[in-house]
């Protein structure tokens, strides 16, 4: 039989069959020519002690985030100047990181002009109106089995919305009347969004899937009640974001709930008539996640306006941002 021919080896190739490229003929330009996204005039000031917060946020560098927050700003304040809503969609690490107080003051302000939130800040929102103190050790609970089983919180929260939908109220609303109306067992009601939303007739909206919140472990849940109550905050929210042409839409640290509430809020309000082809929407969150920036940043700015993506922690961001809006409005 005739002997098989073996294949030479890359390493045996003639070095000659490939050839350096000749760079001589490389066309070139004069830098002065090229655009550059970075210029000398964008760079950071140095700080000097005892200047004033306007001063700080002018010394940051105009580059990337910072030229971000700066434009949220601008168009949270364009908003509230032309009376067009400024909406806050929200998790319960928002509250549980201290900004209850912060957005309580952007509602009386009336930048912020409607709240919608996921089961669990309810639970904290309520809990630190109550006792002024909030957020129990998971890890150290749940092997006892006594994770989520405070007593007044789920007996109270549930007797709440039960009465209030007898009342045709959503969850936000009979949440903060009751915490509004019992000033005697809530004395830390100040810091309480649900209330102060009440108080001042804010639309505070909540959204819950059922077995997601301590309070629906509880003999007193009422699911029907839960149910019907969210439904009606749900069509409350999509009233509101139908009318929230020229306005803005803030998803903070809502990874799920929240976002997906918002495009559905969205759609129904396209679908009734209501174009909303200028809107900014805004997440804030120290994740990235799928759902935030596709379903409040990308799918609804589609058609027309801007989104937004602003990454760290609330506690430092949310702090931030709401000094800049009021800053943006003081008209410096």
């Amino acid at each position: 039989m005739p002997t098989r021919r073996k294949r030479p080896t890359v390493a045996s190739a003639p070095s000659a069959i490939i050839r350096p490229i000749d760079a001589s003929r490389l066309k070139t330009y004069p830098l002065q020519r090229r655009h550059s996204k970075v210029q000398v005039s964008n760079f950071a000031k140095v700080w000097t002690k005892g200047r004033s917060f306007a001063r700080f946020l002018d010394s940051l560098p105009d580059i990337l985030a910072v030229k971000t927050l700066r434009e949220v700003a601008q168009a949270i304040a364009t908003a509230h100047r032309n009376g067009r809503p400024v909406i806050v969609g929200m998790g319960a690490h928002v509250v549980k990181v201290g900004l209850g107080p912060l957005l309580v003051d952007l509602m009386k302000r009336g930048i912020v002009t409607a709240l919608a939130m996921n089961g669990a800040v309810i639970i904290h929102d309520f809990e630190l109106a109550f006792m002024g103190h909030t957020s129990e050790e998971v890890d150290a609970e749940i092997d006892s089995g006594r994770f989520g089983m405070a007593e007044e919180t789920g007996r109270m929260l549930n007797e709440a919305i039960t009465l209030g939908l007898k009342e045709g109220q959503g969850l936000g609303e009979s949440l903060g009347s009751y915490i509004h109306r019992r000033k005697q067992q809530f004395p830390h009601r100040v810091t309480s969004l649900l209330a102060t939303g009440f108080r001042l007739g804010l639309p505070v909206t909540v959204h819950v899937a059922v077995g997601t919140d301590i309070i629906h472990m509880h003999p007193s849940a009422d699911g029907a009640a839960i149910g019907a109550g969210s439904l009606l905050d749900f069509r409350r929210l999509a009233a509101v974001v139908s009318e929230m042409e020229g306005g803005v839409y803030l998803n903070l640290g809502s990874a799920v709930i929240l976002p997906e509430v918002f495009l559905k809020a969205v759609s129904l309000g396209r679908n009734l008539g209501h174009p909303l082809t200028n809107i900014t929407t805004v997440n804030m969150d120290f994740l990235t996640h799928y759902r935030p920036m596709t379903n409040v940043v990308r799918r609804p700015t589609q058609k027309g306006g801007k989104g937004y993506a602003l990454t760290g922690h609330h506690e430092i961001m949310v702090p931030l941002l709401a000094a800049a809006v009021i800053e943006e409005l003081s008209g410096r």
